[in-house]
């Protein structure tokens, strides 16, 4: 638990900027798992995927989220980055990045190999063609990430795998159980406009928040026709922007930065909204009285994926990468370091705390079956419809700042 305090004071503020990963079509770039039936992808420029892997080149460059590649500077027990280089002879640079934006622009200088891509990253570096297919065969422990998790919108288009997945986690609904009552089971209890909770309420700050609004929706209001929340035509989207305003009424307080919303809870400053299942846990290892849940209508979510660049000098050393960091231990590390769930199915065998799978519900496919994961909403409905244009990432972040005014 320390070393989660630690590691998510320095990842809040990069997630905060990250919208990270969406759901549902695939294929791999070098065999394995059939295309999946779902939302339809666009067209990328044509990469191509390295074919075959040869000797390391003895470095690689990663531009990664606080706490993806940890070598032991901020923690002497937390270090996956050494033992990969003596294994592979690979030498790790890394790049820090504070948002997905400068992420993007990292990955176009060309000075970097491999990206923990986020949602609103991923299909921007994909469209520009900064990232090239990842052909799964040569990355041996691919063949034990969650199905789940495998070939979708935000990590494969077309069919085609563009990287592998890190990690993921659901946005819940928390409360305080002795100022909230009755027990709330649906995100009604922070969009209703009488809320007997005015200025208590919270709400993560980003414009991929939009979606949860859009997802309510789609529960609420099926008359609007909203299909996926990443997918919202004018009418769908100006739903979304008017609940988002009318909510704004009520909330006390946005959060991006995880030890706010800590303390916001533990106060009672806060009684009620939007969190991560690594926060429930902390506020309660504090004693506060709070409950987290997935809500009936469920809920987004996050994963990110590791991107090997189109360009890269060192593209052997990239592969060697992306198969250690998904390999049981280093996914074991990183998982419980960050507080997600791991993306490799035997990393459960792997963590300090033998609870760890369980608490994040890392084996659950039914749990994750109701998480929308955040993917980059784009012109090109997301949802396959053709006779209308939906609204993309930048509409969504004009919005935003209306919305918050």
């Amino acid at each position: 638990m320390r070393s989660t305090r630690l590691a998510i004071a320095t990842a809040a503020l990069a997630l905060a900027a990250a919208a990270c990963g969406g759901g549902s079509t695939g294929g791999s770039a070098g065999g394995g798992t059939a295309a999946a039936p779902g939302r339809t992808g666009f067209t990328p420029p044509k990469v191509e995927a390295l074919k075959s892997l040869g000797a390391g080149e003895g470095q690689v460059n990663l531009v990664a989220w606080a706490g993806y590649a940890e070598d032991g500077s901020n923690d002497p027990k937390v270090d996956w980055v050494h033992p990969f280089e003596q294994a592979t002879g690979c030498k790790v640079g890394t790049k820090t990045a504070g948002t997905s934006d400068e992420m993007v622009n990292l990955m176009k200088t060309g000075e970097y190999d491999a990206v923990s891509a986020s949602g609103d990253a991923s299909l921007r570096l994909i469209a520009s063609g900064t990232v090239a297919p990842v052909t799964t065969d040569l990355v041996p422990n691919y063949k034990d990430v969650f199905d789940g998790l495998k070939l979708k919108p935000w990590n494969s288009v077309n069919g085609v795998a563009y990287g592998v997945p890190h990690g993921r986690g659901a946005n819940l609904l928390m409360w305080r159980t002795d100022k909230v009552n009755p027990a709330p089971d649906s995100w009604s209890v922070v969009f209703d406009p009488a809320s007997p909770y005015k200025g208590a309420l919270t709400a993560y700050d980003s414009p991929i928040y939009i979606a949860d609004a859009a997802l309510y929706l789609m529960a609420t209001k099926p008359g609007l026709g909203i299909k996926d929340p990443y997918a919202l035509d004018d009418e769908q989207f100006q739903a979304a922007v008017d609940l988002l305003k009318q909510q704004k009424q009520n909330i006390g307080e946005y959060w991006s930065d995880y030890t706010k919303a800590v303390q916001a809870f533990k106060s009672g400053d806060t009684v009620a909204g939007t969190t991560w299942q690594v926060i429930a846990n902390l506020v309660k290892a504090d004693k506060a009285p709070v409950e987290a849940i997935l809500p009936k209508e469920g809920a987004t979510g996050w994963s990110d994926t590791w991107m090997v660049a189109a360009k890269a000098r060192h593209p052997n050393c990239a592969y060697k990468w992306l198969d250690w960091i998904i390999s049981p231990k280093a996914n074991a590390q990183v998982a419980e370091w960050f507080g997600e769930a791991p993306s490799n199915a035997k990393a459960c065998e792997q963590t300090s705390d033998k609870t760890f799978c369980e608490t994040y519900h890392a084996t659950d496919e039914s749990y994750f079956s109701k998480v929308h994961y955040w993917t980059t909403p784009i012109a090109q409905c997301l949802d396959g419809r053709t006779d209308v244009k939906c609204k993309d990432y930048s509409e969504w972040t004009r919005a935003w700042t209306e919305i918050k005014g």
